[in-house]
């Protein structure tokens, strides 16, 4: 068997597919940290709405398991267009349980950074998604 082919046939029994694009770690990041967001947050309003909080830690792992999906040797270019479309109804929830204004990004008086930096990290991702989508 030659060189090349034993070669091929690693990267063909290869679950791993990393990004070959910088884009594409750019969307992984941004999967990541809006996955850990939801995940800490379901956590933390666990003992104050547990249907919030299991919708919160539903969201977390959808995130971090699209993620998964992502560096595998299963993503197939189709996903991109789920990925935008799943990171855009998260922030379009967000719009419809707090209200359709700036106000949603505030609890009280204060700023939510972390509604602002879930809600950024997930534009990035829809963002990313339709441009590789577009490229690939």
């Amino acid at each position: 068997m030659s060189q090349q082919s034993r070669t091929a046939s690693r990267e063909a029994a290869s679950i791993i597919a990393l990004p070959t694009h910088a884009v594409g770690y750019l969307a992984l990041l941004a999967a990541i940290v809006t996955g850990v967001i939801h995940l800490q947050l379901g956590n933390q309003i666990a003992g104050l709405n547990q249907q919030l909080a299991i919708l919160f830690v539903l969201n977390g792992v959808g995130f971090l398991a699209g993620g998964a999906v992502y560096v595998s040797s299963y993503w197939r270019e189709a996903l991109y267009l789920v990925a935008a479309a799943y990171a855009l109804t998260t922030i379009v929830s967000l719009f419809v349980f707090q209200g359709f204004s700036v106000d949603a990004f505030y609890m009280g008086d204060t700023l939510n950074t972390t509604a602002v930096i879930s809600k950024a990290a997930e534009a990035v991702l829809a963002a990313c998604a339709v441009f590789l989508y577009a490229t690939e």
